[in-house]
């Protein structure tokens, strides 16, 4: 009886013949079923889990009553499903076929789950093997659903732009494509015990009308069929997919019955399907409740006359009492033998079989929807969506932006609030002026207020979010969100990149653009990818899969290069792990319960990924304004590598400069002075003798009070420099500070050679600020922001930012009362900057984390950032490495400890380097696992004196999980 099963290679491509074992467990189970039972296998049927008891009621008696062989589920959420999937199976004689269709995952159908991409987005990559693991993923997640069928995928070839129906549920118009495509998807689904359904045959990608509400006709004739519909199928039989969904399409040239649906045309699924074409696996009706076929045809009736046509699975019937009494009729009348029934039972039992359930075990319950969530399907869901997105149009390779300290950008986010995911995204990389139209048909008069709005911006990328997938309707765009962008690209002053968060075919309105993007859909994913790509952080490699317009052919596509910027991703992405990472938050909420700091910031790049990128707490401990992401602190002594050391290597790089030489050489003022011969390398060691610090501004005080003589109260050409409110410096303090220093006393420690012992200094980096500024002939400040910091895109790295942000963005430091009477926010906490100015080379920086991630990168990368070399030698290695005998320290750099206990995490390697600051801040570089770590924080709010930072070890913890999140290398 079950030869052909042998002979069919059901399953997976290989599978070969069917074991003794399987075989008795056949036998067994089709021998206890009763007439009734063995037709009641012959059905699935639909199942909800948001539904009321009535319903449960009702599917519990087709199993418990009528024996039906499986059911697939609609609608619901994962964890009820997995207890009523529970409670049927416990009512069932023989074990569920569980299914569903879960073509881009399991939220097809379900809440609380997870959206990989649609099939129209697979179309767009540049390799199957995504496709392949996209199937893997969802595989694993229907098993632990205890699901063994997914209606997927989908291989008809989407020909007609205005089919209704499958659309961007299609790989695309290639019938190569599609058939690749499908194959892999098919393969990652059933080699991981998951049997696939390829659908819609013989092929529904040419109709333009919906089989869930009317029966389509399709009036190709068998050899059109033959060279393109059929062809994927042809394949996926070939590979061996387990089973076919037949789709209810009316085909005339093949069929001459009137309005005869496909599913209910033995000619087409038992001559064609099962005959010509030679398919054994399982065949599935689609659903036997849609208007396709029932519109002709009574419930119960239809399931006889689909079971008549050669379909085994009879899907979706609406009435299994009357379906099955059709059936026994027709047996009795001759119209179906016994020997039918008994080979599509059977070809059901050896599914199941297949499936496991010979061993049927219950759900497990605990810890379900984390293993439906786990971290290697949210980066595969990110990788695909980094591999399809579409660079469509891009005239003179504006894309990505290269230059970026030139260019005023601006975003309109059209459907969507602008401060979304995508406009979050792109301030990563550049300051942007964000505008929105939450409504796509909103009035002309709010577009053209938007756009008088933009009248300075040279950048303007619009997005357009809330599309649909409906031709007819033109897929949502409305008009006057079409005259708006049109009206844009007619301004020959701004480049216009257009951002289609939609269906491909929507981009025919858009043909003309110069500059076009595809993300084929709108989630918080793809927003993020897509800013990546426009920066150049990401590389575009996808290509059209369908031809949206004679201008914009299936195929279209221009690749984009990436330029080293950071990424933005999970740890996963990486090779960390996101589970060790949360001990973060742990280790940040202690700080802040400890009043060890009111809150921080703590940003981890591996491999040039931001895997971890957290705000936590408030700017101050009565909890009136929260920290985020923007937040800016004041970076205290970090200063020194973010700022004055920059200049420094530049110089060093540019061969300007000697490490070996004396001051006196760059500052002939020193001669005659104990700084005259003190070398810049030594200097830069901190060991050459220096104080550590000076308190200069004690200098400036009159009996207590800031004396006239370098402040005064209103700003002014002569007091330019803000050290307070209502507190201004004379410029002639810089002078006065200058002089101090030059007369200021060596140390006299030295080491057994005669070298000065090494002695953390201040004074060194003032001494270095003055030599950078003399040599580049500039102010580091100017000198920093038009070379480093404007062009990498790092626009919160500045010093007064005062100047430029509003005093809310900033984290208040300490409340100063000894000198400035005031609480300090926005203006430097170092009283030696302060005095200057608010710059120093000492201190005087601010930033967000991010801002200084990007400027620490750069720095790994030995200068090479954004497509732009900004050292041409490998200076930052050089300063890093160097050190010296007497101490840890590299060139200008902090590094770790050697013996422990230094300001790294002991698990990070010797050539760590990077820095610390007096605020409550931490940057540190570790090349030899491409990481960066970043703790911005105001722990001397509001008192300097406070140590807790210190003595709970705070940022050491929080690096020392870094390291343990760190998977194992192979």
């Amino acid at each position: 009886m079950c030869a052909w099963w042998a002979l069919s290679g059901f399953g997976p491509a290989g599978r070969g013949s069917i074991t003794q074992q399987e075989q008795r467990w056949v036998d067994s189970v089709y021998q206890s079923l009763t007439p009734q039972q063995k037709l009641g296998q012959l059905f699935m049927v639909a199942a909800y889990s948001n539904s009321g008891q009535y319903h449960v009621r009702e599917i519990e008696q087709l199993v418990s009553q009528y024996g039906i062989g499986g059911v697939m589920f609609m609608q619901g959420g994962p964890v009820r499903q997995a207890k009523l999937t529970n409670r049927y199976q416990s009512l069932a004689k023989v074990p569920l076929l569980v299914a569903m269709d879960a073509e881009w995952g399991l939220d097809m159908r379900l809440d609380s789950s997870m959206h990989f991409a649609r099939q129209m987005t697979l179309g767009a990559l540049p390799d199957d093997r995504y496709v392949y693991m996209m199937g893997r993923e969802i595989a694993l997640k229907l098993k632990r659903l205890g699901i063994h069928v997914n209606f997927s995928p989908v291989i008809d070839v989407n020909s007609n732009p205005k089919n209704p129906v499958i659309g961007n549920r299609s790989f695309g118009e290639s019938k190569e494509q599609v058939t690749q495509r499908g194959i892999a998807y098919i393969k990652g689904l059933q080699d991981h015990g998951i049997i696939a359904v390829a659908k819609h045959f013989p092929g529904h990608g040419d109709t333009d009308a919906d089989s869930h509400f009317s029966l389509p006709v399709l009036t190709h004739d068998m050899a059109r069929l033959t060279e393109v519909e059929l062809y994927p199928f042809k394949r996926s039989f070939d590979a061996g997919v387990m089973g076919v969904m037949v789709a209810h399409l009316y085909i005339p040239k093949l069929d001459s019955i009137a309005n005869r649906a496909a599913t209910l045309s033995p000619y087409l699924v038992r001559d064609l399907l099962k005959g010509k074409m030679q398919y054994d696996g399982l065949v599935f009706t689609d659903a036997l409740n849609m208007k396709g076929v029932t519109r002709y045809h009574k419930p119960g009736e239809v399931d006889a006359l689909a079971f008549m046509a050669g379909n085994d699975v009879l899907l979706f019937s609406e009435d299994v009492p009357k379906a099955i009494s059709v059936i026994q009729q027709a047996v009795t009348d001759g119209q179906i033998t016994e020997q039918e029934i008994e080979v599509r039972v059977r070809k059901i039992l050896h599914a199941k079989y297949w499936a496991g359930l010979n061993q049927y075990k219950p759900i497990e319950l605990e810890n379900l929807s984390k293993d439906l969530h786990g971290p290697s399907s949210l980066v595969l869901q990110q990788q695909l969506y980094e591999q399809a997105v579409t660079v469509v149009a891009n005239k003179d390779n504006l894309l990505p932006f290269k230059v970026l300290d030139t260019i005023q950008f601006a975003s309109v986010s059209i459907g969507e609030g602008y401060n979304n995911q995508f406009t979050r995204t792109l301030e990563k990389y550049s300051p942007f002026k964000k505008f929105s139209i939450s409504s796509r048909f909103a009035p002309d008069s709010v577009y053209k207020a938007v756009q008088k709005n933009l009248d300075s911006a040279d950048v303007v990328i619009v997005t357009l979010h809330d599309l649909t997938n409906v031709p007819n309707r033109n897929y949502g765009l409305g008009t006057n969100a079409l005259n708006f962008v049109k009206a844009l690209q007619r301004d020959s002053t701004k480049k216009v990149i257009v951002v289609v968060m939609g269906n491909a075919y929507s981009l025919k309105s858009f043909e003309d653009s110069d500059w076009l993007v595809c993300g084929y859909e709108d989630n918080a994913v793809v927003q993020r990818v897509v800013p990546q790509i426009l920066f150049g952080a990401l590389p575009a490699e996808g290509r059209l899969p369908v031809t949206a317009s004679p201008k914009l052919k299936a195929g279209t596509g221009v690749s984009t290069p990436a330029l080293s910027r950071l990424k933005y991703s999970l740890p996963e992405s990486v090779g960390m792990s996101s589970t060790v990472l949360k001990q973060i938050d742990n280790i940040a909420l202690e700080a802040i319960a400890y009043a060890a700091t009111p809150g921080c910031q703590v940003l981890v790049v591996k491999d040039g990924t931001v895997v971890f990128d957290k705000a936590y707490g408030h700017y101050t401990y009565d909890r009136a304004q929260p920290v985020t992401e923007k937040t800016i602190y004041d970076l205290a002594s970090i200063t020194k590598v973010a700022a004055t050391l920059q200049a420094v290597m530049f110089l060093k790089d540019q061969g300007q400069l000697k490490l070996d030489d004396k001051l006196v050489t760059y500052l002939p003022e020193l001669k005659g002075s104990n700084k005259a011969n003190l070398t810049i390398r030594n200097v830069l060691l901190h060991q050459s003798g220096l104080q550590a610090y000076i308190p200069f501004w004690k200098k400036t005080l009159l009996k207590g009070l800031p004396n006239p003589i370098y402040y005064d109260s209103v700003q002014s050409e002569a007091y330019p420099n803000a050290v307070a409110n209502g507190l201004f410096a004379s410029r002639r303090l810089e002078d006065s500070v200058w002089t101090w220093i030059v007369k200021s006393e060596l140390t006299g420690l030295r080491t057994g050679n005669g070298a000065y012992e090494y002695r953390y200094s201040d004074l060194g980096l003032h001494l270095m600020k003055r030599v950078a500024e003399r040599l580049l002939n500039q102010t580091m400040p100017d000198f920093l922001e038009q070379n480093f910091y404007a062009p990498l895109g790092a626009r919160s790295l500045t010093f007064n930012p005062l100047q430029k942000f509003l005093k809310e963005q900033i984290a208040p430091t300490a409340q100063d009362s000894t000198f400035r009477k005031t609480v300090l926010q926005g203006t430097v906490h170092d009283d030696g900057a302060a005095i200057l100015g608010g710059v120093a080379g000492h201190a005087g920086l601010f930033s967000n984390a991010n801002d200084l991630a990007i400027l620490l990168q750069m720095d790994l990368q030995n200068g090479n950032y954004g497509g732009h070399q900004y050292f041409k030698t490998p200076v930052v290695t050089e300063f890093a490495q160097e050190g010296s005998s007497n101490s840890r320290r590299g060139l200008g750099w902090d590094k770790t400890d050697p013996d422990g206990n230094g300001p790294t995490s002991d698990l990070s390697p010797t050539t760590t380097f990077g820095h610390t600051g007096f605020t409550g801040t931490g940057a540190w570089i570790d090349p030899e696992n491409n990481i960066i770590y970043i703790f911005l924080s105001n722990r001397i709010h509001p008192d300097a004196e406070n140590t807790k930072l210190l003595k709970y070890n705070i940022r050491t913890r929080i690096h020392d999980v870094v390291y343990q999140s760190l998977e194992p290398k192979p």
